[in-house]
């Protein structure tokens, strides 16, 4: 069973990918568009949504002045993973360490420039596996939180890099020709599909493979 520490680590190994995947303008890679491209259904409303997208990644009002546009979903994981390790890390911090020992290097800094999201990462994956620091262990309600923050955080970032399995289904605006409902699966490197649960058809890449 991957624990909570062996979580936070991944999280920490994965967000160079995360910087590297900025820099590629695009929208969400889930529902995947290659596959939505063969949605009749969705052509419209895919069109509208790239065009709102691109203009806000090309809007500096928006994300403030930038040389090239960045993927706007990205970010977003990015900055909300970022944000949640930081408070998690905070309010252990404020709760279990000890007010001495202020030159410990697991000593967490409550003023200065804030750790960027890997280092966060690691620090409470060691909080997670008991590693001596200027503080009290973790109490089970702690474990409990930081455990679930980890799984969060994680599914945000595999998501983000299309490293993820999920399924979705499209609502009643998007229905297949039959009227039945649409569920798109996919990620984590497999063909996405569509199938109706009235039907059956089903969409893949290349388009309606079965109906």
């Amino acid at each position: 069973m991957t624990t909570t520490a062996t979580q936070l680590q991944t999280i920490a190994e994965l967000w160079p990918a995360l910087d590297d995947a900025l820099a590629v303008p695009g929208t969400s890679s889930w529902p995947p568009a290659s596959l939505r491209h063969y949605l009749a259904a969705l052509e419209q409303a895919d069109t509208l949504e790239v065009a709102s997208l691109r203009a806000l990644e090309r809007n500096p009002d928006q994300l403030g002045a930038r040389p090239v546009p960045i993927n706007i979903s990205v970010l977003d994981t990015m900055r909300a993973v970022e944000a949640a390790l930081h408070e998690t890390a905070t309010q252990i911090a404020a709760a279990n360490q000890y007010g001495v020992n202020t030159s410990h290097p697991h000593r967490w800094h409550f003023t200065g420039q804030p750790r960027d999201a890997a280092w966060t990462a690691l620090w409470l994956s060691a909080r997670a596996s008991g590693v001596f620091w200027p503080g009290r262990a973790l109490t089970e309600p702690q474990h409990r939180h930081l455990g679930h923050v980890a799984r969060e955080a994680l599914h945000r970032v595999e998501t983000a890099l299309d490293l993820a399995t999920g399924t979705r289904e499209l609502s009643d605006n998007h229905a297949c020709q039959c009227g039945g409902a649409i569920v798109i699966s996919g990620g984590a490197g497999d063909q996405p599909t569509a199938r109706c649960r009235s039907c059956g058809a089903l969409w893949t890449e290349r388009g309606v493979v079965a109906a």
